[in-house]
């Protein structure tokens, strides 16, 4: 009874009516005329009221609702939410629905008016776009029903506390690799890789048809069956690639409200899981001011599920972040010459030239690729047309800025080191890029 008590709700309707009555019965007083008139007016209201509490409450459960959310969401991108609204009146009715997001998104518009008719069920659909890794948890979907005159309102609450676990962009990872192996890779801003030399391994020796490569003849076994035989050969695969991922203080900073790091932990799912389908082994590495987590590269069944679970499990403090202890443990554990994704920011050349050692050591045994990210803050400033002193000044140095970013590319250029620099929304297709070309070179 307390229950069906807290959840009547009378409306705004419902408070005018009184206040009319009210001012009505004062009005009277000097009329006493109108009196009977007035009394007959609030019967009739109090009457409406009973009939409107009567029609909702007698239907046990008049209203069903239901939230249906993945079992994850993926960071970075719009998740679907849908709600399922049933009404089991045997009148027509209206809906407000409030739906209990996560505080994360601080979200203040989650909320519908439905008309629904006797017995209809309609469906909801919202989207959410978290900008961080972790648990949310969802409230509950709240749903007030009214009738006739929507004097009174009943609540029902469905789907209390409900946790979901925000990953790192599965959603980005399936696009792409549909995109990295279709034949529709420019609409996804993927450049077509023409393989250049001979970069395959020996795999059979066949015998010629039509079509073949006539390079490819094998002169001795054509002698010895006395028919022309071509060798045949596999595109060459199981090499290593670790996505190095910096989770230092320089990795905080935001863009579209996504962190630098958010920006490499996506990255850095896409590439892993697209170099698992070309036949490569995929690993990673996280540091800061200490090594943080290895995952061994393999291709075995299962790598991207455990790659997928490192990557969500990641935390920080953005510490300085530790490039010497970084460079001595690749030399230690990793012997194989791999691909190695390094994902970190560098905002001055001074403070990259101090690094540099590292680097040279890492690309003597390995292929190192250095991904940095241009501040598109700065980009935006350095556009402006200013107008103050003041203006010249924050325009002159972003033009600084940015100008040493492209001196880091240029040194690392000359000592022999690949690297990719990007805005942080193209590293994605910015990143595969540069490893497809690697494969087509044959360097990887």
């Amino acid at each position: 009874m307390l229950k069906n008590i807290t959840d009547l709700f009378f409306t705004n309707r419902f408070y005018a009516g009184i206040v009319s009555i009210v001012f009505l019965f004062v009005f009277a007083g000097f009329f006493q005329s109108l009196f009977f008139v007035a009394l007959a007016i609030l019967l009739l209201f109090l009457l409406w009221v009973i009939i409107e509490i009567i029609f909702l409450y007698r239907v046990k459960k008049g209203f069903h609702a239901k939230r249906i959310v993945p079992d994850k969401l993926s960071n970075g991108d719009e998740n679907e939410i849908f709600i399922e609204l049933q009404s089991r009146y045997p009148f027509a009715c209206q809906a407000k629905v409030i739906d209990e997001v996560p505080h994360q998104f601080q979200l203040r518009d989650t909320a519908w008016i439905v008309n629904l008719e006797n017995n209809e069920s309609q469906t909801l659909l919202y989207k959410l776009k978290p900008v961080k890794r972790g648990e949310y948890s969802f409230g509950a979907v709240n749903v007030y029903i009214s009738s006739f005159l929507k004097l009174v309102e009943r609540r029902f609450s469905f789907d209390n506390n409900k946790m979901v676990p925000v990953y790192p962009s599965f959603l980005q990872m399936r696009k792409y690799e549909l995109a990295a192996f279709s034949n529709y890779l420019e609409e996804f801003g993927i450049k077509k890789q023409r393989r250049l030399g001979q970069t395959m391994e020996f795999e059979q020796i066949k015998e010629y048809v039509q079509g073949d490569d006539l390079r490819a003849v094998n002169w001795k076994a054509s002698a010895r069956r006395n028919s022309l035989m071509v060798n045949q050969y596999q595109e060459e695969k199981s090499q290593q690639v670790y996505a190095i991922v910096d989770k230092g203080r320089l990795m905080k900073m935001p863009f579209d409200k996504l962190s630098l790091l958010d920006y490499s932990i996506n990255a850095s799912l896409v590439i892993l899981n697209i170099a698992l389908k070309k036949g490569d082994k995929s690993g990673l590495i996280t540091f800061s001011n200490k090594m943080s987590l290895v995952v061994k590269a393999e291709k075995k069944p299962g790598q991207l599920s455990k790659l997928l679970e490192a990557l969500y499990s990641q935390k920080t403090k953005y510490l300085e972040s530790n490039f010497e202890l970084l460079s001595a443990f690749i030399r230690r554990r990793i012997s194989q010459r791999s691909l190695l994704l390094l994902f970190t920011n560098f905002e001055s050349v001074h403070s990259f030239e101090r690094q540099l050692p590292y680097f040279r050591i890492l690309a003597k045994r390995h292929v190192l690729i250095i991904v940095i990210f241009k501040n598109t803050g700065l980009e935006k400033l350095q556009k402006n047309d200013p107008q103050s002193v003041q203006e010249i000044y924050q325009q002159t140095i972003a033009e600084k800025h940015m100008n040493e970013k492209h001196l880091i590319v240029k040194r690392l250029k000359q000592n022999g080191i690949y690297s990719i620099l990007t805005k942080p929304k193209d590293l994605t297709i910015n990143t595969i890029n540069k490893y497809l070309e690697l494969k087509a070179r044959g360097i990887v």
